[in-house]
C-alpha cells in the first residue's frame, strides 16, 4: 500500500513536471525568436535599430543561458497552504516560470513568495501544511519526500476534500543519507530555517557564517551569492562576485551549485588563481608557507620594489659644450627618492627623464651652456642615444615576476629583509625559490607565492597609459603597439627614450575590484591571502564562511588582524550554524573527542541522525597496504558514493601506486592516479580518489580511510586541526589505520 502511494504521488508530480518542462521549451524558442528579430532590427538602416537589435539580442541570450541552465532539476519543491491562503499547490524551482496564460507554474527560490518554503516549522508553519521535496534525475521525477508541518490544518483540508497524503521520512533525512558524488549538487530544498536567515541576511557589509563541520556552511553561502543576485542584479552582475575557496579540487567541487541555482556571472577562483594572469596549484611545504604567509612579507616586498635593478648602470658621464656633467650614486640616489616620493615606481616612467635632465642641468655651469639655455640642453641629451639608453635602463618598467626574481640573490634578500626576517626564515625562502624564477610561463608558482605577487604589483603599479583620444599627450608613446619612431619629437622621446613603446599590462590594478567577495575556508587565509582577497572587495560587500578549529594558520592573532584592517568600516552579521547534517552521530562523537582529547577549541554542533555504525580504528598493522587495501574496498562495497583515502603529503604518490594495482577498485579509481589538483579534474564515474589532509578542505565522502594519522598530525604546526578536519568529511563510514 505504502508502495502505491508513493508510485501515485510521483506519478501526479510527474505530470506537471513534464508540463513545466514543454512550457521551458517553449520560452527557449521564444527567446530564440526574440534574438531573430533583434537581429532583423539591425537590418533597418538607422541607428534606433541598432539600439534595438542590440538589446533585444542581449536580453535573448541571457534569457536562453538562465533557461539552459536551469534544466537540471528545475522543480524541487512544492507547498500546500491553507485554504485561507491559497488552495492550490505552489512549485517552488531554480527560476520562475509561467504559463501561456502568464499564470505562475514555478516561483524562484529566491523570490519573496518562496521564503517560507525555508522558513516554515512545525512550531511555526506559517500557512503551510505540507511542505514537500520532489528529487528529479533531469526531466523524471525519482521520488517524493514530506514534511507535515501543521497537523489540525491537515485534519481541516481533508474534511473539506483536499487530499494532501505524507510520503517518505522527510527531506533532510532523505537528503543526509543519499550517496555524495564528485559534484555539490545544490541542497536548496532542504536549506532550513537558520540558514535561511543567512542567507538573506541585509546586502550591505560583511555576512559572517560560522559552524562546525558539516554545518552546511557552504550551501548556504553560495545560496547567499544567489540570492544577492537575484535581489540586486545591476549592482552584482556589473561590479561582479567573486568567490574564493581552498583549491582548485574545492572549486570543481561545488562549480555546478550557482549555474544549476541560474546563476552564471560569478567568478570561481582558488586562492592560487585569484589574481589574473596567474595559476599555482601547489603548496610550499609548512615552515616555508608560514614564512610567505607572514604580514612581514609586506614590508619587505614593499622594500624589494623600492630598490635600484639590479645589473642597472650606476653612473652617467657626457660632456657639453663647457662642462663634464656627472651623474654618480649620490646624485641618482637623490633623484630615485625623489621620484619614489612621488607614488609608486612605474607611474614615474613618464617623469624619469626630465628628473635626470633637472639633476644635470644645475651642473652646467660654463658660459656657453647657461647662454644656449635648458631647452637646447634638454634637445640635445634627448637626441643622444647613450643617454637614452641609460634613462631606460636605469630606470626600466617592472613586474612583479620580475622583482620577485630579485629575491633568488642572497645578498639581495639580506639587504631588504633585515629586521623583518631572520637567516633561517631567509635561507627557507632561497631554498624554495631555488629553482627557476616563479613565473606563470615557468610554472613554478606555489600558492603562496601568489599573494606575494599581487603585493609588488601593487607596490610597482600599472605602467602608465593613455586614452586613444588624447594624442596630442607624449604618454602615448608608452602604449604597446604604437609605431613611436615615426610620431616621436625631441620632446616626446623623454618619455619613451629608446624609442620603444613600454608594453602596458594586459590587466590594471585598476580593474581588480569586485561587488561581492565570498571566502570560503576563511580561517586559513594567511595575512598576506588576506590582503590580496582584500583588494578586490574595497567597495564589495563581503560572505565569509569559516570555523577557526579547522585552521591550517598557526598565528590566529596575526590573521585576525589583517581580517580587521580588510573589512574596517564595514558592518558585521554574525550568523552561527549549530547543527552537523553531514555526519553520522557515531563519526562526529568520534572526531569531538579527538578535538578535545588534543586541546582544539572547537564548535562542536550537534549532529542529526545515527547509522549505528562506529567509526573502525585499526592499530597494530604490520602490512600498512595491505590493511588500507582491506578497508578501502571494504569501504566501497558499503556504500554508493565517493570514497577517500587521506594520506600525509610525503605518501601520496606510495598510495596512488597502491590503488592503481588493486584489481577489484580498477573501475573506481580511474583517474585517481592523477594529481588531486590536476587541471583535468577526475571523471564523474572515480569513486575512490588520494587526498592529503588539506585537499579535504570543504569536501565530503560517503566513506573515508585515514592512513597513518599520527603522520598527518605531525606534518605541520596545525597538524591537529588538519587531522580534526579529516576525521569530519565521512558522511556514513570512517575507518584510521595506523
Amino acid at each position: 500500500m505504502a508502495d502505491q502511494l508513493v508510485d501515485r504521488e510521483v506519478a501526479s508530480e510527474q505530470a506537471f513536471v513534464d508540463r513545466v518542462y514543454q512550457q521551458l521549451e517553449r520560452a527557449g524558442l521564444a527567446a530564440q525568436q526574440l534574438a531573430k528579430e533583434g537581429h532583423s532590427r539591425g537590418r533597418l538602416g538607422h541607428e534606433g535599430g541598432l539600439v534595438e537589435r542590440d538589446a533585444m539580442v542581449f536580453q535573448a541570450a541571457k534569457r536562453i543561458a538562465q533557461l539552459d541552465a536551469a534544466h537540471e532539476g528545475l522543480v524541487f519543491g512544492r507547498l500546500d497552504m491553507t485554504a485561507a491562503v491559497d488552495a492550490q499547490p505552489r512549485y517552488v524551482g531554480r527560476i520562475g516560470l509561467r504559463d501561456e496564460d502568464r499564470d505562475s507554474l514555478i516561483i524562484d527560490w529566491r523570490a519573496p513568495a518562496a521564503a517560507v518554503f525555508y522558513q516554515a516549522t512545525a512550531a511555526e508553519p506559517q500557512d503551510v501544511i505540507r511542505r514537500r521535496v520532489l528529487r528529479c534525475t533531469g526531466p523524471r521525477v525519482v521520488g517524493v519526500e514530506d514534511e507535515l508541518l501543521d497537523a489540525e490544518a491537515l485534519s481541516e483540508a481533508e474534511a473539506t476534500g483536499r487530499e494532501l497524503p505524507i510520503v517518505g521520512e522527510g527531506a533532510l533525512m532523505a537528503q543526509l543519507s543519499r550517496a555524495r558524488d564528485r559534484s555539490m549538487h545544490s541542497i536548496v530544498a532542504t536549506i532550513q530555517a537558520e540558514q535561511d536567515k543567512a542567507i538573506r541576511a541585509p546586502g550591505k557589509g560583511v555576512v559572517s557564517i560560522s559552524g562546525g563541520p558539516g554545518t552546511g556552511k557552504t550551501v548556504v553561502a553560495l545560496h547567499r551569492a544567489a540570492y544577492l543576485l537575484y535581489n540586486d542584479r545591476r549592482r552584482y552582475e556589473s561590479g561582479g562576485v567573486l568567490i574564493v575557496g581552498p583549491s582548485g579540487v574545492f572549486m570543481r567541487y561545488i562549480e555546478r551549485v550557482l549555474p544549476s541555482l541560474g546563476e552564471t556571472a560569478v567568478a570561481l577562483r582558488s586562492l592560487g588563481e585569484v589574481v589574473d594572469g596567474y595559476r599555482a596549484t601547489r603548496h610550499d611545504e609548512p615552515a616555508v608557507a608560514d614564512v610567505k604567509g607572514s604580514a612581514r612579507m609586506a614590508e619587505l616586498l614593499r622594500r624589494a620594489a623600492r630598490q635600484q635593478a639590479p645589473g642597472s648602470p650606476t653612473e652617467f658621464r657626457v660632456f657639453w659644450r663647457d662642462d663634464r656633467i656627472t651623474l654618480d650614486r649620490g646624485a641618482l640616489g637623490r633623484v630615485r627618492r625623489s621620484l619614489m616620493s612621488q607614488g609608486r615606481r612605474n607611474k614615474q616612467l613618464p617623469r624619469v627623464s626630465a628628473a635626470l635632465l633637472d639633476a644635470m642641468w644645475k651642473q652646467v655651469r660654463g658660459e656657453r651652456g647657461r647662454e644656449q639655455g635648458r631647452e637646447k640642453f634638454d634637445d640635445d641629451m634627448l637626441s643622444r642615444d647613450d643617454f637614452l639608453d641609460f634613462a631606460l635602463n636605469w630606470w626600466p618598467p617592472l613586474d612583479a615576476p620580475t622583482v620577485l626574481g630579485w629575491l633568488r640573490d642572497p645578498e639581495f634578500l639580506a639587504r631588504v629583509a633585515e629586521g623583518v626576517l631572520s637567516t633561517e626564515e631567509q635561507r627557507l625562502l632561497l631554498k624554495s625559490w631555488s629553482g627557476s624564477t616563479p613565473t606563470p610561463q615557468t610554472g613554478d608558482l606555489s600558492i603562496e607565492d601568489v599573494p606575494l605577487l599581487d603585493e609588488l604589483r601593487y607596490a610597482l603599479g600599472d605602467v602608465p597609459q593613455k586614452a586613444d583620444d588624447e594624442r596630442d599627450d607624449p604618454m602615448e608613446l608608452i602604449e604597446g603597439g604604437v609605431d613611436i619612431q615615426e610620431l616621436m619629437t625631441a620632446a616626446d622621446r623623454e618619455y619613451a627614450p629608446t624609442g620603444r613603446a613600454w608594453a602596458p599590462p594586459t590587466h590594471s590594478i585598476e580593474d581588480d575590484g569586485f561587488a561581492h567577495v565570498l571566502i570560503d575556508e576563511a580561517q586559513d587565509l594567511t595575512p598576506m591571502q588576506w590582503q590580496m582577497v582584500g583588494r578586490r572587495g574595497r567597495a564589495a560587500s563581503w560572505t565569509i564562511v569559516g570555523d577557526l578549529a579547522q585552521s591550517s594558520w598557526p598565528a590566529p592573532d596575526e590573521a585576525a588582524a589583517a581580517r580587521a584592517s580588510v573589512l574596517e568600516g564595514k558592518p558585521v552579521h554574525d550568523f552561527h550554524l549549530s547543527t552537523n547534517y553531514r555526519n553520522s552521530a557515531e563519526i562526529y562523537d568520534f572526531a569531538a573527542a579527538y578535538a578535545a582529547r588534543v586541546g582544539l577549541r572547537a564548535d562542536l554542533p550537534d549532529a542529526v541522525r545515527r547509522t549505528g555504525v562506529a567509526p573502525e580504528v585499526v592499530t597494530g598493522v604490520g602490512d600498512l597496504e595491505a590493511a588500507t587495501r582491506e578497508a578501502v574496498v571494504g569501504t566501497a562495497s558499503k556504500v554508493a558514493g565517493t570514497v577517500g583515502i587521506v594520506v600525509p603529503a610525503a605518501r601520496r604518490s606510495e598510495v596512488n601506486a597502491w590503488l592503481a594495482s588493486w584489481p577489484e577498485l580498477a573501475d573506481d579509481a580511474r583517474g585517481a592516479r592523477a594529481a588531486i589538483d590536476s587541471s583535468v579534474p577526475p571523471s564523474g564515474d572515480d569513486r575512490v580518489v588520494v587526498l592529503t589532509g588539506l585537499d579535504t578542505k570543504g569536501l565530503e565522502f560517503d566513506g573515508i580511510v585515514v592512513v597513518s594519522p599520527d603522520e598527518i598530525e605531525a606534518e605541520s604546526a596545525t597538524g591537529r586541526s588538519t587531522l580534526y578536519v579529516v576525521l569530519t568529511r565521512a558522511t556514513q563510514l570512517l575507518t584510521t589505520i595506523g
